[in-house]
């Protein structure tokens, strides 16, 4: 169960999950019947469990780190913020002589002692990227005067609820790669200044696949991270943990991924040189599965063939043949792809219960 912002041996994964979410400092803490601290958990020991196969149902002391870096609360700021340094982490537990946790620290002047929403971002995307460009047959004849990004979900255009988003997270510059009726996105955004965001739009003049548009932003600085999703993707994901779990990873690429079902309506039979082992009736099978969202660096985009049909995949694939680090961030959250009209009515459905 919570006990206010702090976990027990009982608590679940889900429940650390609340906890998160609510504090400013991104972490929960794992107490025992004592008081005493069993470990903490971030948003990425949570992810990694998941990529593990253990569900947010479980124990969250099945995805607790069981060593959190600590201090004593009596040591100075100057060692508590080489800890964070010398770790690449955002909090510390600070203890008292008796081993008891006291407050966290994330930073001068960060200490805390309250559940507090953070409303300052301090490190995220240095901008993102919508690719927006597709036609979206399945949905006709909505996108025959429509681009997909901008079928309404419950009075807001889809595309209008992820400058939003990424606005909520830090974001102020936003490049929308346009192609198939790309003056209805244009005359709609403008560059950006409703929304307080710069919208910058990359205009392919030619079908350049799931990548290709991204050739058309021109040269960055290096050591850049910035975000890329489909425009046809609702999620409830806060994308700012996708950066942290980018950055801690050193990747060249991560996808975010989703958990897909599947049931097989037959007995599945594993044999082995014609004699049978097992037959299992009906099961479920699991595959993680690519949710149109991706961390990208400075050095990956230079990958990309300019003006050339290159998709996500080629990308991938050339990260690596390279042996750059492609990383994995599990999407746990809610997420739909609005690719038919049936996922266009589950979307609508769900925002009517919880607006996003």
């Amino acid at each position: 169960m919570i006990n206010n912002k702090y976990l027990t041996v009982d608590s679940s994964i889900k429940d650390a999950i609340k906890v998160i979410e609510s504090v400013n400092e991104r972490l929960a803490i794992v107490f025992d019947h004592n008081g005493k601290v069993l470990g903490a958990l971030t948003d990425g020991d949570i992810r990694r469990a998941i990529l593990n196969g253990i569900s947010i149902s479980d124990f969250a002391t099945k995805a607790m780190n069981s060593n959190p870096v600590i201090a004593n609360i009596d040591d100075s700021e100057h060692t508590f913020d080489q800890l964070l340094e010398k770790n690449n982490i955002r909090s510390i537990l600070l203890l008292d002589s008796n081993d008891l946790f006291i407050k966290t620290y994330s930073g001068p002047s960060s200490t805390n002692t309250n559940i507090e929403a953070s409303n300052s971002i301090k490190n995220t995307f240095s901008f993102a990227v919508i690719m927006a460009g597709g036609e979206g047959t399945r949905l006709r004849p909505i996108t025959s005067t429509l681009p997909k990004p901008m079928i309404d979900i419950n009075g807001t255009p889809l595309l209008e609820r992820q400058i939003k988003n990424l606005r909520g997270i830090g974001i102020k510059k936003i490049y929308i790669s346009v192609n198939y009726l790309g003056k209805v996105i244009q005359d709609y955004f403008g560059d950006g200044r409703k929304w307080g965001v710069q919208i910058d739009y990359l205009k392919e003049d030619k079908k350049l696949g799931t990548a290709g548009g991204l050739s058309l932003i021109g040269d960055i600085k290096d050591s850049i991270n910035f975000l890329v999703i489909n425009g046809d993707i609702l999620t409830e994901s806060n994308l700012l943990n996708l950066y942290h779990f980018h950055k801690e990873y050193k990747s060249q690429v991560t996808i975010g991924a989703v958990n897909h079902h599947v049931r097989i309506p037959y007995g599945v039979i594993k044999q082995k040189s014609g004699r049978m082992i097992e037959l299992i009736e009906k099961p479920v099978e699991s595959y993680l599965c690519n949710a149109g969202i991706y961390a990208l660096t400075s050095k990956a985009l230079k990958a990309i063939p300019k003006r050339t049909f290159w998709n996500m995949t080629d990308l991938i694939d050339h990260c690596l043949l390279m042996s750059e680090v492609v990383s994995v961030f599990p999407v746990h959250e809610y997420w739909s792809d609005i690719g038919t009209p049936s996922d266009l009515e589950k979307a609508r459905k769900n925002t009517k219960s919880n607006e996003l």
